[in-house]
């Protein structure tokens, strides 16, 4: 880590405590102890009102009611922000209504030249979504579902929920611990373990009728959750090794119940395990089919026979 982005990093962990130790940021930061006292005192430096503790358990603490220095920003700091918000835009993310001050602050932090190289990015870059006739940084649009904001609130507090949600035009309920929210192939998703089925369970945020905090009488701990979803992934009979061919057909299109981990640094490798009913034809055919699909980059770890049999069936259709 570069000197620059460490003591940056340093100044918020520094901010966002009552008080830390030497022995602390050694820990923290991998530093030697004679680094830590000279970022410190760079830090005092530059302004931060830092109060030292003596004795055997002494530490520092930040003054109260003092102007903390302006967080300063490399010029690669800078453009990394800015291109983030270039690939984010007209995507269907939570807080797209603070977008626009958020980016007119950051802009207001930068020099004339600094400002010039966004511009030209700018004129340059063009990602998914993007409206080539108005590339606008601050342009707003694609809003996200409005129950996105009041879930992450909520979950921001409690992740035991009480969901509502239409299916097949009826409104019905699930208690749910919630494990993921993500986006998928443009959605967003809930990936939550069902507490009365105690099963896992995948909602989309899109489908949404209401959301609001688990009553506290019916919980169950964490640590239990993820002992009954441990117990139900010794049922997965599906395990497949991806390359990276296989990883970008993976991308364009899967299950919205299966996921991928990455074994490699640069995500050119992956794992994915899963359960298949092989008593459900539907779910048979499907999974097979889309294995097809993602061609030949893959290798079988594990695999049901049923599975196995139509794969061998298919593909003898297709030999000459």
């Amino acid at each position: 880590m570069k000197k620059v982005e460490r003591i940056n990093i340093l100044m918020r962990y520094i901010n966002n405590r009552s008080r830390f130790t030497i022995s602390e940021i050694m820990q923290e930061f991998n530093i030697s102890r004679s680094t830590a006292i000279r970022d410190i005192r760079e830090i005092e430096a530059m302004g931060m009102p830092l109060v030292a503790e003596v004795g055997r358990d002494g530490g520092y603490f930040v003054l109260n009611n003092s102007v903390l220095p302006t967080v300063r920003f490399t010029d690669n700091e800078i453009k990394a922000l800015f291109i983030a918000f270039m690939a984010t835009r007209n995507q269907q993310l939570p807080y797209l209504k603070s977008r626009q001050s958020l980016a007119e602050k950051l802009l207001g932090l930068l020099s004339e030249n600094q400002q010039d190289d966004l511009v030209l990015l700018n004129q340059i870059l063009l990602f998914e979504g993007t409206n080539p006739n108005n590339p606008d940084l601050l342009e707003l649009s694609d809003l996200p579902h409005p129950m996105l904001e009041r879930l992450i609130q909520l979950l921001l507090l409690d992740s035991n929920l009480l969901i509502t949600i239409k299916e097949e035009q009826v409104i019905k309920a699930y208690y749910i611990f919630l494990l993921h929210l993500y986006n998928e192939k443009g959605l967003w998703v809930i990936e939550g373990f069902d507490l009365e089925n105690e099963k896992r369970r995948i909602f989309p945020v899109d489908r949404l009728n209401d959301v609001k905090s688990y009553p506290t009488t019916k919980r169950l701990s964490k640590k239990k959750i993820l002992e009954k979803l441990s117990k139900q992934e010794e049922g997965i009979n599906l395990v497949l090794e991806l390359g990276p061919k296989a990883i970008a057909q993976f991308k364009k299109y899967h299950p919205l119940k299966v996921s991928i981990s990455y074994t490699s640094p640069y995500q050119t490798t992956a794992i994915l395990k899963t359960f298949i009913n092989v008593t459900h034809t539907e779910e048979l055919t499907e999974i097979t089919n889309w294995l097809l699909f993602l061609g030949g980059d893959i290798k079988f770890i594990e695999v049901p026979e049923e599975v196995y049999k139509q794969l061998q069936e298919r593909l003898c259709l297709y030999s000459p």
